[in-house]
C-alpha cells in the first residue's frame, strides 16, 4: 500500500441563486473527478446556492430546492461508490439556519458539518453551529419520499465529527474556522484527522492571497496533515467585491498544488497527497495521543482504500537538496554554521586545537572548512587546526596535490605522514600478503592513519575531528575504529550528496574565495577512499559508487526508511518515478537490496560512533536519531525488495 489519497478541490461556474444549474454542475465535477481516480472532491462553501444570496436566504423556495438538489446529487453519487464528495449548502432546522457541509459518499450523507464562526455580515442569515449536536432523519432534512421514511436514515449535525475511510479519518471546516484562535481543526486533527478539508467563500484583495498560502502552509505544518481548500469562485455576485476562486491543497507545511489565477472559476485543482508522511511524524509525537478526547463520533464511510497513487506527487530524487537554488545555498550555509557551532563549543570546552585527516576527498575538504570556521570564531589563529595528510599506495598525485594545495591557501598547520612503510611492516607482523588487496589490505590502511591522528592529537594537545558522512555510516562503509573513529565528528548527520553543495556555497564566502579553485577541482574529484592502488595512468581506480551503488540512491533510500519508515515497495516505486531517467527498474531494485543489507549489518558501527551535532532532519546517532539492535535481522525488508 503506497497510502497516497487523490484530493480535488472543484470550482464551478456557480450561479447565486440557481440551485438547479448548481447541481448540474457539481454532478458533473463529480463525474470528472471519478474519471480521474480522485478519492475525495471538494467544493466550495455554499456552493449549492451560491455564497451571495443575501436575503435570498430568507426565501423558501430556495430552500425547497436545496433539498431537491441534494437529493438529485445523492442519487447521483451512487454511480460512484469510491467517490467522497463534500458540498456546501444552507441547512433550514427549526426556525434557525446553518452554514454547513456535507459529506456524500455513495447515496448516504455521511454527516453535515456547521460553520462556527459567523462573520458580521453572515449573521443577519446564520446561526453559529458552535454547540450544536443534532441527529437528524432524512425526513427532517425533506430529502426523502414518506415511503422511504420508514428507512430510518440518520444523519449528525454537528462539529465533533470525523468521517473514516477505512483507517483514515478527516474533518471538516468552514471558511472564517480556520481564523479562530482555537480552531475546530486543531480538535480534529488531535482526535485523529489526517486530512482537514476548508469549504470557503474569500473575497479577493491585495495580499489575500498570501494570507491563505501562509494560513494553510501553517494549518498542515503545525496540526502535521493534508490540509484542502476551496474558494468560491468569481461568478458569486460582485456587488460589493470579487470573490477568489482561490483552492490550495497543502501537506506538512508544503503548498502541494495551487491554481494560478488571480479571480478564478470552473476549474478542478488535483493532487495526490502522502499519507504515509503524515502518519510517520504522528506516531512519534505525543501530543495527537495525549491530547485526543472521546466526544467525536466516527461515520465510517467504507472500508475501501483510496486510489491515489501517487502519480501526480512530485518525487524530489534528492531528497536531502532544496531544489531552487537560492534556497540550496541558504540551507548548505545554515548546516555548515550549525556543525562549525558544535565543533566551536567543543573545543572551547576542552581547549583543544583542532587535528584531522585530509585526503583532497569531499569529507575532509568539508570537515577542514568547518574547523577553519569554528578556530576562526573562537578568534584563535587557523594554525591551531592541524591537517595531516597520510598518503599511501591508493593515494592520487590529483589527491595529494589538491589535500597540501587546500591546507596551505586556508593558512592551517600542515604535515605529511606517509604511511607506507607503516602499513608495510603492519602486514609482514601479522602474516598479510601486500599483493592480496582484500578488507584486510584496506582496513589496516583506514587504522594506521586513524592511530596517527589521535596521537598526533596528544602530541600538539588536540581534539581528532572526524571526517565520516552520514552516508558512509548507514552503508557502513568505513573501518571499524579506523575512519569510523573521532572525537567530535562533524559529517556524521550530512549526507554525501549534500556535501558537495555545501562546499560550494561555503567557496563563495569572502573567507575562502582563496581556495576556491582547489576547492572546485576538489568537487570535479571522483569520489574514492584511495585504498587500492592507481591506475596505470596514476589516476583513481578505486571508485565508491562502483563498489556499493550510486549514493544519490542511497541517500534516496536512506531518507525515506529513516525519515518516514517507508516500506521497501513504496520506496522502489518512488524511486523508479525520481530517477526514471537516471536508472532502469533492476538497478533501483538491485541498489535497495544492497542498502538493506548494508544498513541492517553494519548497525554495530552506528552504535559506537562519536559525538556530533545533528545538523539535519535526518541522524543515524545511537542517542537519540536511530535506536537498532546491531543484530536485527533484515529477512523482512529484502523478502520484499526481492519480490519488487
Amino acid at each position: 500500500m503506497l497510502d497516497f489519497v487523490r484530493i480535488a478541490c472543484a470550482v464551478p461556474k456557480v450561479s447565486v441563486g440557481n440551485v438547479k444549474k448548481n447541481t448540474a454542475d457539481i454532478c458533473s465535477y463529480m463525474e470528472k473527478a471519478e474519471f480521474q481516480g480522485v478519492d475525495v472532491l471538494l467544493f466550495p462553501e455554499l456552493c449549492l446556492t451560491g455564497y451571495t444570496c443575501g436575503d435570498l436566504f430568507f426565501q423558501d423556495a430556495l430552500h425547497v430546492a436545496v433539498r431537491l438538489g441534494l437529493r438529485e446529487i445523492l442519487e447521483y453519487s451512487k454511480k460512484y461508490p469510491n467517490l467522497i464528495s463534500v458540498i456546501g449548502l444552507p441547512v433550514k432546522l427549526e426556525g434557525k439556519l446553518y452554514n454547513c457541509a456535507a459529506v456524500i459518499s455513495d447515496g448516504d450523507i455521511g454527516g453535515l458539518v456547521p460553520k462556527t464562526r459567523i462573520p458580521g455580515g453572515e449573521r443577519r442569515w446564520f446561526t453559529s453551529g458552535m454547540d450544536v449536536q443534532l441527529c437528524l432523519d432524512y425526513q427532517e432534512l425533506g430529502i426523502c419520499t414518506q415511503e422511504e421514511a420508514g428507512a430510518n436514515r440518520y444523519v449528525e449535525l454537528s462539529t465533533k465529527q470525523l468521517f473514516c475511510v477505512g483507517n483514515v479519518p478527516f474533518g471538516v471546516e468552514i471558511c472564517e474556522d480556520a481564523m479562530a484562535p482555537k480552531t475546530p481543526s486543531l480538535d480534529l486533527a488531535v482526535n485523529g484527522a489526517q486530512m482537514i478539508l476548508n469549504l470557503s467563500a474569500s473575497p479577493e484583495f491585495a495580499g489575500k492571497r498570501v494570507q491563505r498560502r501562509e494560513m494553510v502552509k501553517h494549518l498542515s505544518e503545525s496540526l502535521n496533515c493534508v490540509y484542502a481548500y476551496c474558494s468560491a469562485g468569481v461568478t458569486e455576485s460582485t456587488t460589493d467585491m470579487v470573490y477568489s476562486g482561490h483552492s490550495l491543497i497543502g501537506e506538512n507545511g508544503s503548498i502541494l498544488a495551487e491554481n494560478d489565477t488571480v479571480a478564478d472559476c470552473d476549474y478542478m485543482l488535483l493532487m495526490d497527497c502522502d499519507l504515509g508522511k503524515i502518519n510517520a511524524d504522528r506516531i512519534r509525537s505525543q501530543y495527537f495521543e495525549t491530547s485526543a478526547g472521546t466526544d467525536y463520533t466516527r461515520n465510517h464511510l467504507g472500508n475501501r482504500e483510496f486510489r491515489g497513487d501517487g502519480s501526480l506527487y512530485a518525487v524530489n530524487k534528492l531528497p536531502f537538496i532544496p531544489a531552487d537554488q537560492q534556497t540550496r545555498k541558504e540551507r548548505c550555509l545554515e548546516i555548515f554554521r550549525i556543525q562549525a557551532a558544535g565543533l566551536r563549543q567543543r573545543l572551547a570546552t576542552v581547549g583543544a586545537k583542532a587535528v584531522l585527516g585530509i585526503s583532497g576527498g569531499l569529507d575532509s575538504t568539508l570537515a577542514l572548512l568547518v574547523a577553519v570556521e569554528a578556530m576562526r570564531s573562537l578568534g584563535r589563529p587557523l594554525t591551531d587546526v592541524h591537517g595531516i595528510t597520510m598518503p599511501c599506495f591508493g593515494t592520487s598525485d590529483r589527491t595529494y596535490r589538491n589535500s597540501w594545495e587546500l591546507m596551505r591557501k586556508l593558512g592551517i598547520s600542515a604535515k605529511e605522514i606517509n604511511i607506507r612503510s607503516a602499513v608495510t611492516q603492519h602486514f609482514a607482523d601479522i602474516g598479510h600478503d601486500m599483493n592480496v588487496h582484500n578488507g584486510t589490505y584496506e582496513n589496516s590502511q583506514a587504522r594506521e592513519r586513524t592511530q596517527i591522528l589521535m596521537d598526533y592529537a596528544g602530541v600538539v594537545g588536540g581534539l581528532v575531528v572526524g571526517t565520516g558522512d552520514l552516508s558512509e555510516l548507514a552503508l557502513g562503509w568505513c573501518t571499524y575504529n579506523g575512519d569510523h573513529m573521532s572525537m567530535y565528528a562533524v559529517n556524521g548527520t550530512v549526507p554525501k550528496t549534500l556535501i558537495r553543495w555545501i562546499i560550494e556555497a561555503v567557496s563563495e564566502l569572502p573567507d575562502y574565495q582563496c581556495a576556491r579553485d582547489v576547492l572546485a577541482d576538489i568537487l570535479d574529484t571522483p569520489i574514492s577512499p584511495e585504498l587500492l592502488p592507481p591506475d596505470a595512468q596514476g589516476k583513481i581506480a578505486q571508485k565508491t559508487e562502483d563498489l556499493v551503488g550510486p549514493y544519490a540512491l542511497h541517500d534516496f533510500f536512506l531518507y525515506y526508511t529513516v525519515r518516514y519508515g517507508y516500506t521497501p515497495t513504496k520506496i522502489y516505486t518512488l524511486a523508479c518515478r525520481g530517477f526514471a531517467s537516471d536508472f532502469d527498474r533492476p538497478t533501483v531494485k538491485k541498489w535497495l537490496k544492497s542498502f538493506y543489507r548494508r544498513f541492517f549489518t553494519q548497525q554495530f558501527k552506528r552504535n559506537c560512533q562519536p559525538d556530533g551535532v545533528k545538523a539535519g532532519s535526518v541522524g543515524l546517532g545511537p542517542r537519540g536519531d536511530w535506536q537498532m539492535p546491531s543484530d536485527a535481522a533484515a529477512a523482512l525488508w529484502l523478502e520484499e525488495a526481492e519480490g519488487l
